[in-house]
């Protein structure tokens, strides 16, 4: 019997900057460790170098392999090698495969500004400082899951259609998940949808409402997704946790993400109902700089956090680890995606090495 305190992870460390940034955050993840915690990882291809390999971004092993571990850890995939492929065969469909595979049916995307990055946000400082969303977007189902699909002619016209479609236990599941974290945090929960010209998400707001019965004392609003985007770049804090469908989930957190000023800094979470699931790292593969130490770590590094606070049950470690990136960023270290335009003279910019040495000797000082 597996000892409470040991865990399997398996790492996927994908492309481009994504595999040059996993060797660093794993430093990370076994300093935060230390003696409390047994890590056994494991190592797959996946995404542009699976292709490469294997002929597929996804092997039927690997999933296999994720599918018995606590947690897995990926790199960002993909990259201008592989655009060309047809869209069953590029890397971005292993991560769908990978999804939907464990069942990871809720993503949690963080929109997070550490108080010394609060002016690189292209928003007023005053819109910015101090925010904390909680973007959890339904990832299984919706508009990019929906069968029938495809591009067929008709009428001597190219067709092309997709099915937005969800049942109601597939809203009420991370309905259900949004609810409990908003517990967590300031008891409120935005529930985006375009109820006024869909009627799938009139059942997602109908769903969502009979949900919150059993969650009277988190505060519940609704607001249509067009409504939505323009608040988060308007008052962005006016949000705590927003619950919304795959495809509205997928553009919104991408726009929080500008508001922390890098995506280099946006860790992700996805969970199924055991609360096993897939960690990554918001950003892309960045292939211009991929080898030049010059990425920056710390999405990746806090992906490692979340994996620790939801897969692993370690809250301890993961605000250890997320304590010891705002100090770092509080004593001036940068990489360049962070550089303010005119650097007082305490500001440092450090490569992908020094940035995680940095991390490692703040959780050790602790």
């Amino acid at each position: 019997m597996k000892a409470q305190n040991s865990h399997s992870i398996l790492v996927l460390p994908g492309d481009g900057i994504g595999a040059e940034v996993m060797p660093h955050a794993i430093r990370v993840m076994e300093a935060a460790a230390g003696n409390r915690i047994s890590l056994r990882l494991e190592y797959a291809d996946f995404g542009g170098c699976s292709i490469d390999r294997h002929g597929v971004p996804m092997t039927t092993e690997t999933l296999t392999r994720a599918q018995c571990v606590d947690a897995v850890l990926v790199g960002a995939v993909g990259g201008p090698k592989w655009d060309d492929l047809p869209v069953e065969k590029k890397p971005e469909k292993g991560l769908l495969g990978l999804r939907a595979g464990l069942d990871c049916f809720a993503n949690l995307r963080p929109a997070l500004t550490f108080a010394p990055l609060a002016e690189a946000s292209t928003l007023k400082t005053e819109l910015v400082a101090g925010l904390d969303i909680l973007i959890v977007r339904e990832l299984t189902g919706g508009v990019y899951f929906g069968n029938p699909r495809g591009v067929e002619v008709r009428d001597n016209l190219r067709y092309g259609f997709n099915t937005f479609g969800y049942d109601e236990s597939e809203i009420q599941r991370v309905t259900k998940v949004a609810f409990e974290l908003a517990r967590k945090r300031r008891g409120k929960v935005c529930s985006v949808d375009k109820a006024n010209v869909l009627e799938v998400t009139q059942l997602w707001r109908d769903v969502v409402k009979e949900v919150h019965s059993d969650y009277a004392d988190v505060e519940l609003s609704h607001m249509y997704v067009d409504n939505a985007a323009m608040q988060l770049v308007r008052e962005p804090k006016q949000f705590d946790v927003i619950v919304t469908g795959n495809m509205f989930g997928d553009i919104l957190s991408d726009v929080a993400a500008m508001l922390t000023g890098s995506l280099g800094m946006l860790p992700s979470a996805s969970l199924n109902a055991s609360s096993r699931g897939l960690y990554e790292p918001v950003h892309g593969t960045a292939p211009d700089i991929a080898g030049k130490n010059l990425a920056n770590p710390l999405a990746t590094i806090l992906s490692v956090a979340m994996l620790y606070r939801y897969s692993l049950d370690a809250p301890d470690i993961a605000d250890s680890i997320e304590a010891a990136v705002d100090r770092v960023l509080e004593h001036g270290y940068r990489t360049g995606d962070i550089m303010p335009l005119n650097p007082s003279e305490n500001i440092v910019r450090v490569g992908t090495d020094q940035m995680t040495d940095v991390v490692i000797a703040e959780l050790e000082a602790s």
